[in-house]
């Protein structure tokens, strides 16, 4: 009985020491990824909301995205090298990089609701605006604008709603 004690307080102790070493590597990472995730979105935000042109907004949100799914990558090779000592299994490799995923879209999130409450109150509006304008010079007809005006209104509707 005491041998089954001792082995067992022994694995629970390596555990655990893992668990802060894994819950280190996970925060560290998933902050910096929101951090840069945060940031480039106020940035472009605030940039878009003075140019009031959109045209470029889905590059410029794919690029931020990308920028911050990079320390994703970075924590689970991190946490391969500096505490499973060069080597992972799929299964860990993954909780720790949607672990380090879920932090970052929290802190983007939080970046976003911010941003909109105090500085950005008409986005949809504007972006609407713009949608539409596009489609007219696009060539658009009186009714495919009309369409997309009401599936637009019901999406602004469904938001509101929430």
């Amino acid at each position: 009985m005491r041998v089954s004690n001792f082995l067992f307080s022994s694995f629970a102790k390596d555990f655990h020491i893992k668990n802060d070493k894994m819950r280190k590597t996970i925060l560290t990472y998933g902050f910096i990824s929101g951090a840069v995730a945060a940031v480039l979105m106020t940035g472009s935000a605030f940039y878009f909301q003075q140019s009031k042109d959109f045209s470029n907004g889905a590059f410029f949100g794919y690029a931020g995205i990308l920028l911050s799914m990079l320390f994703v990558f970075l924590g689970v090779r991190a946490y391969r090298d500096n505490v499973s000592e060069g080597r992972i299994s799929f299964g860990k490799a993954f909780q720790v990089g949607i672990l380090i995923t879920m932090i970052s879209c929290v802190c983007y999130v939080l970046a976003w609701m911010f941003v909109y409450k105090n500085f950005m109150p008409d986005f949809l509006e504007q972006y609407m605006h713009q949608a539409l304008e596009q489609m007219k010079q696009a060539g658009a007809t009186a009714d495919q604008i009309q369409q997309e005006s009401q599936k637009m209104l019901d999406y602004k509707k469904c938001i509101k709603t929430r």
